[in-house]
């Protein structure tokens, strides 16, 4: 983990510098979750190619010292790490979208981001090298390529941009939805109640929740594999079987968690602040 994220986190959210965690690159199988819809990611870190007869869109360059293992995964798939045509991202933090500018300059692709979290993209600048934006995106905005569509959902909280997808995929004859979740957690040293640089971040994380639970959601992914159980269910994925990223239960339970944990966090620091 490198400190730049940790400084542009605690800027966007009040919160202090905490120690380093344990290696996030470590590398985890890529493999396909429905339809065109493929894992490139690590065993922390959930990168997500989506392909289509035009290029491939890509969600998640995460690191810099990520990209090398995505351009592996993305080839042993069978697919071209240089057509991919545009790059997406959950959130404006470095494990998320600090390999913007690398995967640009090696493919030529196209970097979109939600327009709440352009100040904090632009802080997160590795080796100096500006963070690329070629279109600004909005709530509900639609980004289309070969065919398919993915629509972004701001769902602010983790970040002011906090950007959750979704899309259609089809396999067999059958269509579903998918969703990769941005995050509705929060890192040690939050400051949900009285926070000076984000005023709105409480009720933010409300509308987040709310706004998840009204989305049609038969494939749960997100930003972080822990989220969705990735290695519990890659372990039973079996070629020609159900999937087992067939889990709106499980995306339903993961909301319902962090809500209770969110409400318990905010009770927390409104009692110690009370007692100041």
């Amino acid at each position: 983990m490198k400190i730049a994220y940790w400084s542009t986190l605690a800027l966007v959210t009040g919160m202090t510098l905490a120690a380093q965690p344990v290696d996030r690159n470590k590398p985890f199988p890529a493999h396909k979750v429905v339809g065109n819809v493929y894992f490139v990611g690590t065993a922390d870190l959930g990168s997500y190619l989506i392909t289509t007869s035009d290029g491939h869109i890509l969600v998640n360059t995460d690191y810099e010292t990520t990209v090398p293992q995505i351009r592996k995964s993305i080839g042993e798939l069978g697919f071209k790490f240089t057509d991919i045509k545009i790059i997406l991202g959950s959130h404006a933090h470095g494990d998320h979208m600090e390999g913007d500018a690398m995967v640009k300059e090696l493919t030529g692709a196209r970097v979109m981001a939600m327009e709440q979290d352009v100040p904090a993209l632009k802080r997160i600048t590795p080796g100096g090298k500006p963070h690329p934006i070629d279109r600004v995106l909005r709530d509900g905005d639609e980004v289309k390529l070969g065919g398919a569509t993915l629509t972004a959902h701001l769902t602010p909280g983790h970040t002011q941009g906090c950007t959750t997808w979704s899309m259609k995929a089809t396999e067999a004859g059958k269509t579903y939805d998918v969703v990769i979740v941005c995050s509705v957690g929060w890192n040690p040293g939050y400051v949900l109640v009285n926070n000076k640089d984000y005023p709105q971040i409480s009720d933010d994380y409300v509308r987040s929740f709310a706004i998840l639970r009204k989305l049609p959601c038969d494939i749960f992914l997100a930003a972080h594999g822990g989220f969705y159980d990735l290695a519990g269910k890659y372990a039973k994925l079996v070629p020609g079987e159900p999937s087992p990223f067939l889990d709106r239960a499980g995306y339903l339970a993961y909301i319902d968690q962090k809500e209770k944990s969110f409400n318990a966090e905010v009770a927390r620091q409104k009692s110690q602040q009370d007692k100041r």
